[in-house]
């Protein structure tokens, strides 16, 4: 593995100028690395194709939104997206002689990630960078941008595909948890296909989306509250903004103490996020962003939980039920939520009036 990485690495950057490779970041999917060289860090990465079948769909997304983000004036960009670097062959990817695909990118310094907000500021920060992300790419048509994975966010071809799943042995049917996830989906299943439903009908449009804008993808100036770039941008694609919203509520509103949601956070991310995202927000958009808060945290525990009944196949684990663990944890959220309801239905009102009619 070391000499593989050395000569992906060596592909970005001259061989003898690499001076070390260090795992980076705890992502489920891709392999990641932090590269030091002579001239500086840059981020290396293998793109996992039993994830994306099309590995250089992913590299040619961003190398689009990077040319439409730099036609933009500097003084209306408020994030840094990282930049993609060229390989020897002027490629903006490396196939290595096993059929994997690498990538680099620029490293965004100085930053840090944080796995839980801290304070009202950062969760201000925090929808804003959302909206205003989703304000650079209002204007790259969703057509032109590769659906980098088909059915991703799709919450009733999740559950059609764990419905079809087989049944697993007697004594994993009979474990509790197993028996609670269960009960857990099917008293929501009617509920699943809302979002799909709405864009099926219209109500809701295709737009650029970042796909996975969980709460450490967010980088912060180290010491203070300013997001200053949203990483990881392998998903950018083609979806609806409330998979983004609902991904960055259910990563960033979570007290990982109870495992309960933080109503106060989820305000304050969302009016910032409605301030800056503006008329390109829809009332129609409004009427879906309950759905989408409680819906993206049952659609992640149900695919942990078909994951761990089909073998751990898709989300890396460190031990046989670790998938079992994190669908749980994910459906307890989500009751959480739930049990919110009435507040949060309040809350989304009062944000639709202020924003909508002012």
């Amino acid at each position: 593995m070391r000499d593989v990485l050395l000569k992906a690495a060596g592909q970005f950057s001259s061989d003898r100028s690499i001076q070390t490779i260090d795992p980076l970041g705890n992502g489920l999917i891709n392999d990641t690395f932090s590269v030091a060289t002579e001239a500086g860090r840059f981020v290396l990465q293998r793109i996992n194709a039993e994830v994306f079948p099309e590995p250089e769909w992913v590299v040619h997304n961003l190398a689009l939104l990077n040319r439409h983000i730099r036609l933009k004036p500097i003084s209306s960009v408020k994030l840094q997206i990282p930049e993609l670097l060229s390989a020897r062959d002027g490629k903006m990817f490396y196939r290595d002689d096993g059929g994997q695909v690498w990538r680099a990118l620029q490293m965004i310094q100085p930053a840090e990630s944080r796995e839980q907000l801290g304070s009202d500021g950062e969760a201000a920060q925090v929808g804003f960078a959302l909206a205003h992300f989703h304000r650079l790419c209002r204007d790259l048509p969703a057509e032109s941008l590769h659906d980098t994975l088909p059915g991703f966010h799709n919450a009733p071809g999740y559950f059609q595909h764990y419905r079809q799943l087989p049944r697993p042995a007697l004594s994993v049917e009979k474990d509790p948890g197993v028996i609670d996830c269960r009960a857990f989906i099917q008293a929501r299943r009617e509920q699943i296909g809302v979002l799909e439903d709405a864009k099926q009908r219209g109500e809701l449009q295709l737009r650029v989306i970042h796909g996975d804008p969980k709460l450490n993808n967010f980088l912060f100036m180290p010491g203070g509250d300013r997001v200053i770039s949203l990483i990881d941008l392998d998903t950018v694609k083609p979806g609806l903004l409330h998979y983004d919203i609902g991904d960055c509520i259910r990563s960033s509103c979570r007290n990982k103490q109870d495992n309960s949601f933080n109503l106060s956070q989820c305000k304050i991310i969302l009016q910032n996020y409605l301030r800056e995202a503006g008329d390109f927000f829809t009332a129609s958009d409004y009427d879906y962003l309950y759905t989408a808060i409680w819906l993206i945290p049952f659609e992640l525990g149900l695919r942990f939980f078909s994951d761990y009944l089909a073998g751990n196949r898709y989300f890396k684990v460190r031990e046989p039920r670790q998938n079992l663990t994190r669908a749980l944890t994910q459906f307890a959220f989500c009751d959480s939520i739930q049990n919110r309801q009435r507040d949060l239905l309040y809350c989304l009102q009062g944000l639709k009036a202020t924003h909508i009619y002012r």
